[in-house]
């Protein structure tokens, strides 16, 4: 199964493994699965640390690939296609990042892993706690 880590789920896979549920760290750890990581997320940590945000996310973008870079989890680049299908999406969330994951998951195709239920409300097969 090919799953898109939302930029909470990766953040605390890879350092904060304890906040995640059993279930969760179960499918993570299941070698058959290929995890990625988006730019959208990895873009909107670099913006949130950098404007001081009290949201941001207890590590920055750059040690955030860096980690992924030891885990071996792949980073999806956002094509056109991605950008595209954001066009398409009913208006449940409006965050711009989580709308790019959204259609990532669905263009190619993945299954999402978020904490976040708005996010999980865009496809039964999301995986969300």
């Amino acid at each position: 199964m090919r799953l898109l880590l939302d930029s909470h789920v990766a953040i605390w896979a890879l350092s904060r493994p304890h906040r995640l549920p059993t279930e969760i760290t179960e499918i993570l750890e299941d070698k058959q699965n290929e995890l990625f990581v988006s730019v959208a997320g990895i873009w909107e940590i670099a913006i949130k640390g950098s404007l001081k945000r009290v949201s941001a996310p207890e590590i920055d973008a750059k040690r955030l690939v860096e980690l992924c870079e030891i885990a071996g989890l792949a980073v999806l680049a956002i094509t056109k296609a991605h950008a595209l299908a954001v066009s398409l999406l009913p208006h449940i969330h409006a965050d711009p990042f989580d709308r790019v994951m959204i259609a990532q998951a669905k263009v190619e195709p993945m299954r999402l892993v978020t904490h976040d239920k708005t996010v999980a409300a865009y496809d039964e097969s999301f995986i969300t706690w």
